[in-house]
């Protein structure tokens, strides 16, 4: 269940809404005159979902490569070359 609290409580118990967003990794809505107005999260979540919003964009961006005809690198060649960049000559 979505946490919802009033923008008098950003102003008034700040820290209170800073531990429960870094605790629980969940966000906390925040409604200005009753209306939806923003939403306060962690910084380690605002971080991953914005991870995952770049992984899903070069996702994306693959599949529309291949749907156009692009040709991929071979999966083995490809590990070696990492490897071998990563810990030198295998």
């Amino acid at each position: 269940m979505p946490n919802i609290r009033p923008i008098s409580d950003l102003r008034n118990n700040s820290n209170e809404i800073s531990e429960f967003c870094r605790g629980t990794r969940e966000p906390v809505f925040i409604t200005k005159n009753g209306i939806g107005d923003m939403v306060v999260m962690s910084m380690e979540t605002y971080e991953l979902q914005q991870a995952q919003l770049e992984l899903y964009a070069k996702l994306a961006e693959a599949e529309a490569e291949i749907a156009a005809g692009a040709e991929g690198a071979d999966f083995f060649d490809f590990a070696k070359k990492l490897r071998a960049d990563v810990h030198g000559k295998v």
